[in-house]
């Protein structure tokens, strides 16, 4: 019978890389390490995350879920961090964009537009 022999010097890479644009990202794909974190909070399971992701690869799920898991309070302040400025974007956006002015502009164009001629 052979005897398995352990390297516990090994480590196991984390495929984590930032894109150009700041975003952290899973692998070589596009899929972000939000994405992740959040399918894996909301119950899904690796294989799950493989199956919404499909570029993904599963040993990079399992890598990744398991630096979640031994990084948590580090990365739980980091996915609120992310929240916060993705909401603040969202609404400097919205000002700037005056949604309430596009949509009132809208339904008057389409009221015109099923008005009898």
């Amino acid at each position: 019978m052979n005897v398995l022999s352990l390297d516990r010097e090994r480590s196991v890479k984390v495929p984590l890389r930032v894109d150009e644009g700041g975003a952290v990202r899973v692998g070589e794909t596009r899929v972000s390490l939000l994405s992740v974190l959040a399918a894996f909070q909301r119950g899904a399971t690796p294989e799950q995350v493989v199956h919404s992701f499909p570029t993904l690869r599963l040993q990079d799920v399992y890598a990744v879920i398991s630096y979640y898991l031994a990084n948590r309070a580090e990365l739980d302040a980091w996915i609120a961090e992310e929240r916060l400025e993705f909401e603040r974007v969202r609404k400097e956006t919205e000002a700037r964009c005056g949604h309430e002015d596009i949509r009132e502009r809208l339904l008057k164009r389409k009221a015109e537009q099923e008005r009898p001629v």
